[in-house]
């Protein structure tokens, strides 16, 4: 374990109330076909997490699944948590699109189609995308831009927009990939809904009843996990684990709390310190 001048945020825990934990690379890292591995140390950093007096949500822009999936595979993997703890983007696109009347063409991972089941999808007024995964074909991408290209004014709204993310064989482009191609040909900016959304952040604040700048948000995406709690007013902190690269130790734009090499390593020194 690894200790380094960027740690002395732990000298200033004590007025943290909630830690929000993101999933992919911090967890586990998933598997093509799904499944995953675990990152050393992490179901029994969550278990410690969950017997302190700390309240803690899980906050993910995985969509290549359901949550009631997300959670299963979790618990497979020894994680102890509930669904209600779990915030990906799908439930809250689905209140926005019926708060709004919107009928959505889907450009998603088959197995996250269920979340949508409740929508209506009959002549769509709008595109939402998440990641696909091999779903992201021509055909089906350009489907989505026709869509979007027929609509008076366009309306996409993606789940997150991350660039790329780790699986257990490498790295993988994200859906942000896909979003940027269909705005750049439609010309529309897309309504984010998760990481780095504030609304999003705000969403599981709201359900935690904990202050942003009582939070903490531990993640391995120096801009959606990061930089995005930080812009909340939350406490930013970087794992060197799942996408993590060295060069996110000079991003141009967020400076994190604190790095840490792993997650067991930020709850060792979190609780420590409280």
């Amino acid at each position: 374990m690894s200790m380094d001048a960027s740690n002395v945020w732990f000298k200033d825990v004590r007025s943290v109330e909630g830690i929000l934990l993101d999933i992919s690379g911090v967890l586990y890292d998933s598997k093509e076909g799904g499944g995953g591995v675990a990152v050393d140390g992490s179901q029994e950093a969550v278990k410690r997490l969950k017997a302190s007096d700390l309240c803690v949500r899980f906050c993910t822009n995985e969509t290549q699944c359901t949550r009631e999936q997300l959670v299963s595979k979790l618990q497979g993997l020894g994680f102890e948590l509930e669904e209600r703890e779990v915030f990906p983007p799908a439930p809250a696109v689905c209140q926005l699109l019926q708060e709004t009347n919107l009928r959505p063409h889907l450009l998603v991972h088959p197995d996250c189609v269920p979340d949508f089941s409740a929508v209506d999808q009959t002549n769509p007024n709008c595109v939402v995308i998440g990641d696909a995964g091999y779903n992201f074909t021509y055909h089906n991408l350009n489907k989505a831009f026709q869509t979007l290209i027929s609509l008076r004014k366009p309306i996409l709204i993606s789940m997150g927009k991350g660039k790329f993310y780790k699986q257990t064989d490498g790295l993988c482009l994200d859906v942000g990939a896909y979003m940027k191609a269909l705005e750049y040909a439609c010309g529309v900016e897309a309504e984010v809904v998760g990481k780095p959304s504030p609304a999003f952040f705000n969403q599981v604040l709201k359900d935690m009843d904990v202050k942003p700048e009582n939070a903490m948000m531990i993640g391995d995406d120096i801009v959606n996990d990061v930089g995005g709690a930080q812009a909340c007013g939350m406490k930013g902190l970087q794992v060197r684990t799942g996408k993590f690269r060295p060069e996110d130790e000079h991003h141009p734009t967020v400076t994190p709390d604190g790095y840490v090499d792993n997650l067991a390593q930020a709850v060792d020194l979190l609780l420590q310190h409280r």
